[in-house]
This record gives structure tokens, sequence and C-alpha cells, in this order.
């Protein structure tokens, strides 16, 4: 395969999962949401007193399939990155957790998902948090500057998982950690398989293996690795909850692509993201 088709082809995937969450976003934004019973969302993943805590459209435009600031541990004063963080919830979430003195950012690629996610930290009062727009492949921060990355059913949409772990090995400070919560497939099943039980957009055609999985963020570094399921979501899909940990003595990774910094610290709901 060229590098030319390469490209396409994640172009082609990036295309395809923007215009599905624009759409989920813009629903959220006039009072719909992505399922079919709105009184629904969010149970079995978030607490009622989270729920109640956010402002609807935060809720309404939660896509996920797990709850990861159940088992990423956050603590006060840290800086946790979410992957794709849509409409806000899991960022809002963490920045309660890790208090005035922490803070919490969220990376996403749809304007229309970072409008929104941007207008629920507004109506949550929120003044540690950050939106800001990349893919996940390229992550718009600079290397060691997050102690937990988190993450809800967003990894399998990456058209290049390789370079998601790259980019969360890199941005991790030596001893962070992740709590990601994604779909899986058993090993049993062939990517031709995968595709068979559902669409890219869906969360399904590109998940990767539980191996897989396993074995790109070994690949990177990272250590203690854990990928434990939760429920299953289609013949041989599962959702899991992956925990991993990067040694406190690992080197850095190097980082091949542009400098990035950290947009300025402000005050109020956006931080540097000037939507205020």
């Amino acid at each position: 395969m060229t590098t030319e088709t390469i490209q396409d082809a994640t172009a082609t995937i990036h295309d395809t999962v923007r215009e599905h969450y624009a759409a989920a976003a813009i629903r959220a934004t006039q009072g719909g949401s992505c399922c079919s019973d709105p009184e629904t969302i969010g149970a079995g993943l978030y607490s009622a007193l989270e729920r109640d805590e956010l402002p609807d459209a935060a809720v309404l435009a939660s896509l996920g399939c797990g709850n990861p600031i159940a088992v990423a541990d956050l603590n006060p004063g840290e800086r946790v990155l979410d992957l794709g963080s849509g409409g806000g919830i899991d960022v809002l979430l963490s920045a309660k957790r890790v208090g005035p003195t922490g803070r919490a950012f969220g990376v996403d690629m749809t304007d229309e998902m970072l409008a929104l996610a941007q207008r629920n930290a507004r109506e949550a009062g929120a003044t540690n948090v950050e939106f800001l727009k990349g893919t996940i492949e390229a992550l718009p921060l600079p290397a060691e500057s997050i102690d937990v990355v988190i993450s809800n059913c967003v990894v399998n949409l990456a058209a290049d998982k390789t370079a998601v772990f790259r980019e969360i090995a890199r941005v991790l400070r030596p001893g962070g950690r992740i709590g990601i919560t994604d779909i899986v497939a058993e090993d049993r099943l062939t990517a031709d398989e995968r595709a068979e039980r559902g669409s890219y957009a869906g969360c399904i055609a590109g998940a990767l293996s539980v191996s897989e999985f396993r074995d790109g963020l070994e690949a990177v570094g990272l250590s203690d690795v854990s990928i434990t399921a939760s429920h299953a979501v289609a013949d041989g899909m599962i959702s899991a909850i992956v925990q991993a940990t990067k040694p406190a003595d690992a080197r850095p990774v190097i980082d091949l692509s542009a400098p990035r910094e950290l947009p300025p610290a402000q005050t109020g709901c956006c931080g540097g993201t000037g939507c205020c």
C-alpha cells in the first residue's frame, strides 16, 4: 500500500467519523440525542448524581461505551486528557475530580462537538478545562505534560492506532497512567468479521483485538497493561476497560512532528480557546 493510499484511507475515515459526530452534536444542541430513549442516556455509565450535575446537552451528547472516570482514579491537582472529548462530559467530570489545582483537557477534531463542549463548560461554570482542536493521532500538547489519559470509546475510531498509542506515551509524564473504555474484538475474529458486525463510525469495524490493543500499548513502552471485559456489544465484540502505566524511568518518546505548546492559561470557562 502506497503512502498516498494510506493518506487517502485516513482522510476517508476521519471524514466519516467527523460527519457522524457533527450530526450527533447538532442533535444534542437541539435537545435530541444519539439514542432512541433520551431518558436512559448515561444510565449504567454515569451515576444519577453525575448526570444531574452537568448541562443536559453534555449528557445528551454522551456517546461512549463506559465511564473512564470510574477507573481512572483521579486525584486533586492532576492534569487529565480526554481523547475525543465530544460534548465534554468526561472532561467536566474530570475537572471536578482534580479540583481547582488540576486541569482537564479535551481534544476533538469535530468543530460542532468542540462548540458544544465549550457551551457546556460555560453552563457548568468550569474554570479548569481546555478544549483543543486536533486528532488523537497528533495531539496538540507537549511531551510529558499529562498525568492521566482517559478516553471513552474513541480509540477504535482512530485511523492510525499506532500513532495514537505513540502520542499517548509521548504526552504522559513518567509514572502517568491511562484509564480507557473502548470496544475491542475477541482474538478469534478477523478484521473482515469485525467489519461484518458494524460500521466504523458505530465503533465496531475499527476495533482492535484484545491482543492488538495490548501489543500496541506495550510497543510504546507502557507497562502493567490490563484489558478487562465489562459487557458484550455484539458477537465477539466487547466493551472493555483498558489500564496501563508509563514507567517512572521511561525515556522520552521521540517526537518527529512540529513542536507543540500548551495554550496560555487563562481564567474563564474555556481557557485559551477564546470561546468566552
